[in-house]
């Protein structure tokens, strides 16, 4: 069967094209943030508008749409929303058994002050998992933490959302920029280096930046020192590692590494004035609010710090295991199918310049790998940690059957919002917005940044945005003179800025601190700051791409 091309301005206007391009996307996000409709509404709404776009307007036949929304919804159900059940499963294991309680009070002896736990757990700790299991996981764990530790749901999610941007390029041991290398054959050490170049700027200063979104400016000046430590201790090691190794341990060896910092710090100082919670949840410099006490229990059974932080080490360890290469591949051999889609696989054919002339058509797979995904992994760690916890196999059931319907609408959302993602991809919506962004001549590495945060912002994976606008960056670049490695890293570091507004993490955010339904509070809480930062990245790959001595950092 001959593939069906993609024709990137089928109103024979660009300017009309590319309005009509966006407007799932306006859809999507006016009906979250503006008209506040519940968040899997607001995704259905935004995926119906997209294929009536894409089958209408863009020509896309009735059958590959349909096996495109299939598609993107079953990869939304697998791997995605895999982990965040079996994430929130963990988590609803350790609250009935009241270790939260006793992991909260740990916590706050380490660090007392609420403004350096958000730096501790949502930042350092976050990246440590980011490096291991991306998909939101950190975003899940950290933000589920942070409730515990008396956040109000609004700050745990778009806090946790803000800090998990510095780390996505080198998210899942790079798979993003490994990713990136198979599509463009831009060799990924390289890359690895040039967004090793551009991104720790930003990881010095999201520990400032966090907290003054939190706790304001003079809460921030209040602990810089923390701030300064952990910034300091995952960006030096962040260039280190993605110059002189490559991108698959970065994130793992900078979070470890800020993490002791962090910690080791604390020990020999303390902020001058003590900030804390007030009864509604409010931060300010008070003296600590009294802890609630667990209830559950008889006096005398209290669980130990050790006991509490039994649940999450396990679930490090079988990530970190279920994340190298050499132990996926093991498991990928005892079965691991890829079934291809029927009615789109090789069937849509895209047209340069978003892709090299001659390009093959668009594979389009279904990976079936359901022991080596990572998911499975959590639901190990946590039917592990679950016995060990002294849960019996009908308890695990029953909160196991609690914990889907708990997600059931989370779980709907994602797979709208994937299956929305790959409408616009396979349709060619997406690239007609990029494309708009590639016409802005000498201004590109600005823009071309820019197109990596749109990327991420769609599809909800600096993953799926290298893979998206890969290729349209290397073309561009080489047309224009810029380095195609500038462009291709700018993509990525573009891209994690984008990482906190995408529909699929505020989901994983609002699930993970039972606030589901309140998705347009934390879009409009963290939209300001994913924008500003985009910007700033793109101003840096501006000055990279033409202005001394910046210049002089572009890898050659």
């Amino acid at each position: 069967m001959t593939p069906w091309t993609q024709n990137y301005d089928p109103l024979g206007n660009v300017f009309l094209s590319t309005l009509i391009a966006a407007v799932p996307v306006i859809v999507l996000l006016g009906s979250i943030a503006v008209l506040r409709l519940r968040i899997h509404l607001a995704a259905f709404v935004g995926l119906i508008v997209a294929l009536v776009i894409a089958i209408t307007i863009y020509g896309m036949p009735i059958d590959a749409a349909a096996a495109t929304t299939l598609y993107g919804a079953a990869f939304g159900l697998f791997p995605i929303g895999w982990i965040v059940l079996n994430v929130i499963f963990l988590y609803q294991l350790t609250v009935k058994r009241g270790l939260f309680d006793v992991l909260r009070d740990s916590l706050a002896t380490v660090a007392p002050d609420p403004r350096i736990q958000v730096i501790l757990i949502a930042f350092s700790f976050g990246a440590f998992i980011e490096g291991m299991a991306g998909f939101g996981t950190p975003v899940a764990i950290t933000a589920a933490i942070l409730i515990q530790l008396g956040f109000k749901p609004l700050h745990a999610s778009g806090l946790a959302l803000i800090s998990n941007t510095a780390p996505v390029a080198f998210g899942s041991l790079g798979i993003p920029i490994t990713t990136l290398e198979q599509v463009t054959g831009l060799d990924v050490r390289l890359v690895s280096a040039m967004v090793g170049r551009q991104l720790p700027f930003f990881s010095f200063c999201i520990p400032f930046w966090v907290v003054a979104t939190f706790a304001g400016w003079r809460g921030m000046l209040g602990i810089w020192p923390a701030a300064l430590t952990a910034g300091f201790a995952f960006a030096v090691p962040q260039f280190l590692v993605s110059n002189y190794h490559g991108p698959w341990l970065v994130d793992i060896v900078s979070g470890t590494c800020s993490i002791a910092a962090t910690v080791t710090l604390l020990r020999f100082w303390k902020p001058a004035t003590r900030w804390s919670f007030d009864g509604e949840g409010n931060i300010g410099p008070r003296p600590a609010a009294p802890k609630p006490m667990i209830t559950e229990l008889p006096a005398g059974e209290r669980p130990t710090v050790l006991q509490a932080w039994m649940p999450w080490a396990i679930l490090t360890l079988f990530i970190l295991c279920w994340g190298t290469p050499q132990f996926k591949a093991r498991l990928d051999q005892l079965g691991s199918p890829k079934v291809a889609v029927p009615h789109l696989h090789q069937l849509v054919q895209r047209m340069p310049p978003v892709a090299p002339e001659n390009a093959a058509p668009e594979s389009a797979e279904f990976k079936l790998n359901v022991i080596s995904a990572t998911g499975t992994g959590i639901l190990c760690a946590s039917i592990v940690a679950g016995i060990a916890m002294g849960f019996g196999p009908g308890a695990l059931l029953r909160t196991y059957l609690a914990t889907i319907w708990r997600v059931r609408f989370s779980l709907l959302t994602i797979a709208a919002m994937l299956a929305l993602g790959n409408v616009t991809k396979y349709s060619g919506t997406d690239a007609t917005l990029g494309l708009a962004l590639a016409r802005t001549g000498f201004l590109y590495p600005f823009f071309g940044t820019l197109l990596g945060w749109l990327g991420v912002a769609l599809t909800g994976s600096d993953t799926a945005s290298n893979v998206l606008f890969g290729s349209l960056q290397q073309i561009t670049a080489q047309q224009l003179g810029i380095s195609p490695i500038l462009m291709g890293a700018a993509n990525s570091s573009g891209g994690v800025m984008g990482k906190m507004v995408d529909a699929q993490s505020i989901v994983v955010a609002s699930t993970a601190t039972n606030w589901y339904g309140h998705e347009g509070a934390i879009l409009r809480y963290v939209f300001f700051h994913s924008l500003a930062l985009a910007i700033l990245m793109g101003v840096l790959v501006y000055l990279q791409a033409y202005v001394a001595p910046f210049s002089s950092m572009v890898v050659k």
